[in-house]
């Protein structure tokens, strides 16, 4: 496929259950999670490079480059890209990654965790290799939320977020998403909850039941309220505009709100007004992620 620009979507993620664990050996912490992808997502399109672009070093690791407009500093994604070819000794041509971003940043809801796994999705199609246990693999490497975002849907993720159990997509259900203006660090938010105490014991953690007997959980969500107040007005929104269940998504800011019904969600986000003017209605996201 070398010369032909390819291109994927990078779904945004929630956390339908967030249990948190003890600190690994690693310094990540076991969880349980049920993670479930929506359509809000953000376009990532792979093309070689053309005359002046790329990075030195041609068909090497880190010779890729990595556009993503509005997002300063370090991109995961050339990561990615430079654990495959050295992974596989894929030498093909300098590529250049250009990220659309419309999840929001350091919110909560995987938006550089699922433009990773689109990564390693895309430039294992320009190497023409199909092995999923080597993106899975790949994908561990690079970050707790990343493996359950190689392959978007519903997922079980246990260890520390690398252990992956595909689950059946659920019925259409409506989903109010509440952006914050603020950022929280995902480091941050875990330091703040190992310091209130937050995590639960493993055998706590290996007594759970979240498939047949689902719950609505984050136990992160204390340790975001602590450190961003004003998620306390954004779940107050959401319950009162008929949220079934209101709760920070992940490692937070963002809030979201779950409806029973596409209907009731896309009603709750027109209602949201001046209040909160970049609400956004999303859908579970089922079905392939390749856009070409």
């Amino acid at each position: 496929m070398s010369g032909e620009e390819l291109v994927e979507l990078a779904p945004a993620k929630i956390n339908l259950c967030l249990y948190l664990g003890p600190t690994r050996a690693d310094g990540r912490h076991e969880l349980v999670s049920i993670m479930q992808s929506i359509t809000l997502a953000d376009r990532l399109r792979l093309r070689d490079a053309g005359p002046g672009e790329g990075r030195p070093g041609e068909g090497r690791p880190g010779s890729d480059e990595v556009r993503c407009p509005g997002v300063d500093g370090p991109n995961i994604c050339t990561a990615a890209l430079a654990a495959f070819r050295t992974a596989t000794g894929w030498d093909g041509p300098s590529q250049v990654l250009e990220i659309e971003k419309l999840v929001p940043v350091a919110a909560g809801m995987g938006g550089g965790s699922g433009d990773a796994a689109a990564a390693v999705r895309l430039i294992a199609r320009r190497a023409g290799i199909d092995d999923l246990e080597l993106e899975l693999l790949l994908a561990a490497g690079l970050g707790s939320d990343v493996p359950g975002q190689v392959r978007p849907g519903r997922v079980l993720a246990t260890g520390a977020g690398e252990k992956i159990t595909r689950l059946a997509d659920p019925e259409p259900f409506g989903i109010l998403v509440l952006p914050s203006a603020a950022r929280l660090s995902t480091a941050d938010v875990y330091r703040q909850a190992d310091l209130m105490g937050l995590g639960r014991h493993s055998d706590a953690l290996a007594a759970l039941d979240p498939v047949g007997r689902p719950r609505f959980v984050n136990d992160l969500e204390p340790a975001a309220r602590a450190l961003e107040p004003t998620i306390d007005e954004a779940l107050a929104e959401a319950r009162g505009l008929g949220a079934t269940t209101a709760m920070v998504s992940g490692s937070g800011p963002t809030v979201i709100g779950l409806f029973p019904t596409p209907a009731g969600a896309i009603n709750a986000g027109a209602a949201t007004g001046g209040r909160f003017p970049a609400a956004i209605v999303a859908l579970p996201f089922v079905g392939a992620v390749r856009h070409n």
